[in-house]
């Protein structure tokens, strides 16, 4: 008889530790807001394609009097099966055809041709809107080379309005 009272007793003194507190109407969850992602898919490509990243490495060369003009700055385009590395997407060609800064990307493999953002300007040109793309065929491997005469140009930007 004691142990069923002391269970009893038991019972009574956890209900009057329960929370008795009224349960608050249901908060209506708002809906998912549609974003553009500026993240680049580039971390997943190795996954995906079960292929390994490799950094490949690129020289910019050749004059086209008519294109260069006082100098040309290109900027890579991420694109599939690559993507640039941050501090080396930048390069300047001067109308004798020596190139100014660094072109490594990370691919999946090599690809044929990548695509630039261009503009002309001189090599201390501040920032200023790119004119419209560039593609360029590339040679080489690991270490390849993009000769500029051989690059098409794309559309200018205001041409895609």
């Amino acid at each position: 008889m004691r142990f069923l009272s002391a269970i009893i007793l038991s019972l009574f003194c956890a209900a009057s530790f329960a929370d008795t507190s009224p349960v608050p109407p249901s908060v209506p969850v708002p809906a998912p807001v549609k974003r553009v992602s500026v993240f680049s898919t580039t971390v997943d490509w190795e996954a995906v394609t079960g292929l390994a990243l490799r950094q490949y490495t690129g020289t910019v060369k050749g004059t086209d009097k008519k294109f260069v003009k006082d100098g040309v700055v290109l900027y890579y385009l991420d694109s599939f099966p690559c993507y640039g590395e941050a501090d080396s997407v930048r390069v300047w060609l001067s109308p004798k055809g020596k190139m100014s800064g660094n072109l490594r990307i990370v691919c999946v493999y090599k690809p044929d041709t990548i695509s630039f953002a261009w503009r002309n300007a001189t090599e201390e040109a501040t920032q200023a809107r790119t004119a419209g793309i560039l593609t360029c065929p590339i040679e080489g491997n690991r270490n390849f080379t993009i000769d500029i005469s051989k690059c098409e140009q794309g559309p200018k930007w205001d041409e895609r309005r």
